[in-house]
């Protein structure tokens, strides 16, 4: 197959949404029909032991929550698709916002009862601001929820993206008799079964054959409402959704399997291949003969049994070969991959070569930091990996001097993976780690413990924001550092950070020193 060929064939995106909303549930539904696994694991069910197959920490399966995003590939029906499953709850949502970076479409998963929420308008602004292409799937229509109409609306007016429905919901809650599927004119009939996937029924929309599947009553609301939707919405223009001008809507229910398999055989024909990407120096072209590929993510113990990490590159343009020298950017040397792999959550096989908008993983000993670029030789720099300004700080403390050694490789690691910032104070030289979430704090704490055999305790301290600065003029700069001496910290790069006390104490310093810049994120 040739290099066109194998691009063509690739379909890499990611699944976004609030948390609960059904996420992962629809994640391990696709690796159903992919062949990849047999039985979905029940999230949340404690009485079946199995866990999401995304969802691989421990933390994960005790809190059924992701808390990282996980890659997984597998193929369908001739394409080669590469799934990232997100992490909803916000306070990982920086991963969440790195991920968006490597992927080329995203389907985002609302909830039929709770409609569009906080989380989901945040990351649909990302994909506005990037123009990545959105599917929109309404979840649980097998419970009691809105209206489909009235849900149509607040995606529109919430998302701010024209909307198109390419299914059709049959009732709802203990009604739900299953979706018109209008991409392709068939009925689907609903049969409640999590574990297997379910039959279709084909149907002409006008023949009394409909009226024998759903009940008169029904038959005539279904006709009425594809009337409508079809009086209302423009008719479906891929060109528009690949755009990013155009959400088509699917309605299901991934617990119980339903309405999936429409969105995913919809998906892999309609979704874009791999797309250009914008480098600093050019556009790097997919079909370019060069190798060129970004890290966005680091995992550390991805296997228990080993300690080691993983940096999850995704690859930009040419064809990655195992075993074939490439050019560390930042580091300006050459580095052979022995062990490259793909992944199926923690699942893992070696590959011999990649091809543009695969996502491989490779063995990381420390060289690597989120935004590092490979390429055959051309000095390249990929944008848009930037770290936010945390908003909840605390100093870590060891909670066992005899572990310091692996609380020190522990604190690095994980820093390393992007989850939290560490800043270290220059005052006191105590270290200070930066969150958007309480709930990192937590995971962190649980996995030194649990990964690293190390104990920690958290001291509170009042802090507002963090920010980083910068200024043409050293002498200025300096009687900056003199004047906040207690304030001043440094993050992992080495560079200035300023942290302020309260709001008050930030502006003070904008208006007395117009000759220093402070940045919100860390890409300036």
């Amino acid at each position: 197959m040739s290099i066109q060929e194998e691009i063509g064939r690739r379909r890499t995106f990611a699944i976004i949404s609030h948390p609960d909303a059904g996420k992962t549930t629809l994640t391990e539904k696709l690796l159903l029909f992919g062949g990849q696994i047999q039985v979905a694991g029940a999230v949340k069910s404690n009485k079946i032991k199995k866990t999401a197959t995304s969802d691989w920490m421990e933390i994960e399966k005790q809190r059924g929550i992701s808390v990282t995003t996980s890659v997984m590939e597998f193929d369908y029906e001739g394409y080669k698709i590469n799934i990232l499953d997100t992490p909803g709850h916000q306070d990982f949502a920086e991963d969440t916002f790195r991920t968006l970076t490597a992927v080329d479409s995203v389907i985002i998963v609302v909830d039929s009862a709770k409609g569009v929420e906080t989380q989901t308008r945040k990351l649909m602004a990302v994909c506005r601001m990037r123009n990545t292409p959105v599917i929109v799937y309404v979840n649980k229509m097998d419970r009691e929820g809105r209206d489909p109409f009235e849900l149509l609306d607040e995606l529109e007016s919430e998302l701010q993206i024209s909307v198109r429905p390419l299914s059709w919901p049959i009732d709802q809650g203990a009604r739900f008799k299953g979706v018109y599927n209008i991409y392709e004119q068939k009925l689907d009939l609903f049969t409640p079964n999590k574990q297997k996937v379910t039959e279709k029924v084909e149907v002409d929309i006008n023949s009394d054959e409909l009226d024998r599947n759903i009940g008169e009553d029904l038959a005539f609301k279904l006709r009425s409402d594809l009337e409508l939707v079809e009086g209302v919405y423009p008719e479906f223009d891929v060109q528009d959704y690949l755009d990013a001008k155009v959400a088509p809507v699917f309605f299901g229910s991934a617990l119980n399997n339903f309405g999936v398999q429409e969105l995913l055989d919809c998906f892999v024909k309609i979704a874009p291949s791999p797309r250009p990407v914008q480098a600093v120096e050019r556009v790097v072209n997919p079909e370019d003969s060069k190798f060129t590929g970004f890290i966005f993510k680091i995992t550390a113990n991805i296997d228990p049994n080993h300690r080691s990490c993983v940096a999850f590159c995704k690859i930009c343009s040419g064809k990655f070969v195992r075993n074939t020298p490439y050019r560390h950017i930042r580091l300006g040397k050459d580095m052979r991959f022995s062990s490259p792999t793909q992944f199926m959550a923690q699942r893992k096989s070696t590959i011999e070569e990649a091809y543009p908008g695969d996502i491989i993983g490779l063995p990381d000993t420390g060289n690597f930091k989120i935004g590092d670029t490979l390429t055959e030789g051309e000095l390249l720099h990929f944008k848009g990996l930037p770290s936010f300004s945390p908003e909840m700080f605390k100093y870590i403390e060891n909670a066992d001097p005899m572990k310091t050694k692996q609380l020190a490789k522990g604190i690095d690691q994980l820093m390393g993976e992007g989850v939290a910032q560490l800043f270290v104070n220059q005052h006191n030289g105590r270290k200070l780690i930066g969150t958007v979430g309480q709930l990192q704090f937590e995971v962190i704490q649980y996995r030194l413990e649990n990964e690293y055999n190390a104990k920690c305790r958290w001291e509170p301290v009042n802090l507002y924001k963090a920010c980083w600065i910068e200024g043409d003029d050293p002498a200025e700069l300096e009687n900056f550092k003199k004047r906040k001496y207690q304030y001043m910290a440094k993050d992992i790069e080495g560079r200035d950070v300023f942290l302020a006390d309260s709001n008050y104490v930030l502006q003070m310093a904008q208006n007395d020193f117009k000759g220093i810049r402070f940045h919100f994120t860390s890409e300036f």
